[in-house]
């Protein structure tokens, strides 16, 4: 058996014809999407996420606004900026680009951006929505991840789902997206004793672990014809890669995303659903 390629930028493609088709929609309606993006300091990696995320945006007929912020730039003024952007009737998705500069509370900034433009569905409020089914605004890699096994037709329903992850961005609202479509789902982390137990006996195993010098997900973890979800990201000799030993388990896995162009682009992609979506509220 060799695994199926789960092709993120194809998927991310189609999505977007399909996003510039409610564009125009929009614009007919005199509602032009707007994104305003933050990026507080100047860590590197940040600021290529930023710059992608502005430039895919712009690519099929979204606004963006761009603001640069000093690292030393105080809570209350980076709290006076989203607000600013709250308030203004043009501007329809706040990202928050993270991680911040220590001396900033990311919780409590995050929930300073309105619900109806927090398009990285980071809120308090549409955390709790999502886990209630009524999230309009998703975290941007779960719905990515979602729609790449509706693309491909992947059952969820009966399906047992190990997600290797528990952080509010990605493994909490898949566990939620997931339950909705009736998976039986685990969730392993850095305490799980022995996470191959789990491993073996699921037909999907999501993994975004990001640690490869201590978690690699091999072959002999996976059963025959699972699907694997590789959300890692790691550099190995310069070398990007995920936590998935991928030549060795394609050969074993039914459907395998690949590290890069599997996930990655999906995310980027579902951040322009979203900012659509809040569009929509103004419509």
């Amino acid at each position: 058996m060799t695994a199926k390629i789960i092709d993120g930028i194809t998927v991310s493609q189609h999505v977007k014809e399909n996003l510039k088709t409610e564009i125009d929609k929009l614009r007919k309606a005199d509602v032009i999407p707007c994104l305003a993006t933050i990026l507080t300091g100047e860590d590197p990696p940040s600021i290529v996420y930023v710059n992608n995320k502005q430039k895919a945006a712009n690519s099929i007929g979204i606004k963006t606004l761009d603001y640069r912020l000093d690292s030393n730039t105080s809570e209350n003024d980076l709290i006076k900026l989203i607000e600013d952007l709250n308030s203004d009737r043009l501007v329809h998705g706040i990202l928050l680009q993270l991680p911040l500069p220590a001396h900033l509370d990311k919780h409590r900034i995050i929930n300073k951006i309105d619900p109806r433009k927090d398009v990285d569905g980071l809120t308090y409020i549409n955390a709790g929505l999502l886990v209630n089914n009524k999230a309009r605004l998703i975290p941007c890699t779960p719905l990515g991840i979602m729609k790449l096994f509706h693309f491909y037709d992947i059952p969820i329903d009966g399906s047992n789902v190990l997600v290797i992850n528990r952080s509010n961005l990605v493994g909490k609202p898949l566990v939620s997206l997931l339950l909705e479509k009736n998976a039986t789902v685990t969730i392993a982390h850095t305490h799980t004793s022995d996470i191959a137990q789990f491993s073996k006996s699921s037909d999907i195993v999501i993994t975004a672990v990001g640690k490869r010098d201590s978690f690699i997900l091999t072959a002999d973890m996976i059963k025959e014809g699972a699907t694997i979800i590789d959300v890692g990201t790691n550099r190995v000799k310069g070398k990007l890669c995920g936590d998935v030993d991928f030549d060795a388990v394609k050969k074993k896995a039914g459907y395998i995303t690949p590290v890069p162009g599997g996930v990655g682009p999906m995310t980027i992609c579902m951040l322009l659903n979203n900012t659509v979506e809040a569009a929509k509220f103004n419509d």
